[in-house]
């Protein structure tokens, strides 16, 4: 027996039937937010390929605010469908994950609702990441080929780095590394990877064609190398470091 009266059933199957034509009517009247005709009606553009995708990106976010709203409308009125059957075979009012009675109350606020507050799957936010991300892991998926030990090849990262060296909308404070002063640096691994040399120190020592005139760029690995002897010039004046007996 459920633990609505008969009064409240009522009133909920009418809730129900009110909100079910409705959501039918906004479906009906609008012809599915006109999803059925292409994005060309919609605008004044014969063709959007030779365009930069700015000058239709107004078509394109009313486009994906339609199919929001239409998807959101189709979903709604199958709900509405679904408690309008348990209510016709005597389940309506019940969770269906718990199986205990949802209030009048929340009936009243929710009608279509199959469950009760705590086991809503809406009363959560959901943790799960779309599968897309565990196939194309790690970063650059499968054209990195850093994690194996006989590549040494070009691949997807040398790739990437070449494009980004031509500039980027990042800036320093959303690089990679947490040490980052300057754009020069911003590259992916670009202190670990010396273009051009062979040790790290190379690439910021320089001397003229003969030999002298020694000369330090102060650039990220200068900085990592002058950061490292630091700390082992203070280790070894605390007597920790390895040359220490």
């Amino acid at each position: 027996m459920s633990h609505l009266t008969s009064q409240q059933l009522a009133e909920l199957k009418s809730d129900l039937e009110a909100a079910r034509e409705d959501a039918y009517h906004r479906l009906v009247e609008k012809d599915h937010y006109n999803l059925r005709g292409s994005l060309r009606d919609n605008t004044s553009e014969l063709s959007p390929i030779d365009n930069h995708p700015a000058d239709v990106g107004t078509e394109m976010f009313e486009r994906g605010k339609d199919l929001a709203l239409n998807e959101h409308n189709e979903q709604l009125l199958h709900r509405i469908e679904d408690a309008l059957d348990r209510m016709a075979e005597g389940r309506y009012g019940y969770c269906q994950t718990c199986g205990e009675p949802i209030s009048f109350e929340r009936l009243k606020a929710v009608p279509e609702t199959a469950y009760c507050q705590k086991d809503s799957p809406q009363s959560f936010v959901s943790a799960a990441r779309p599968v897309e991300e565990l196939f194309l892991a790690p970063p650059f998926g499968r054209t990195s080929l850093d994690e194996h030990s006989d590549q040494n090849g070009f691949d997807g990262e040398d790739a990437w780095q070449i494009v980004e060296s031509f500039g980027t909308s990042n800036s320093p404070a959303l690089a990679e590394d947490n040490e980052i002063d300057e754009y020069n640096d911003m590259e992916i691994e670009a202190s670990e990877e010396l273009d051009g040399f062979v040790e790290p120190y190379e690439s910021f020592v320089a001397t003229d064609i003969y030999g002298e005139n020694v000369v330090f760029y102060r650039n990220g690995v200068y900085r990592k190398h002058m950061q490292a002897t630091e700390h082992l010039e203070s280790e070894d004046s605390l007597g920790t470091g390895s040359n220490r007996y």
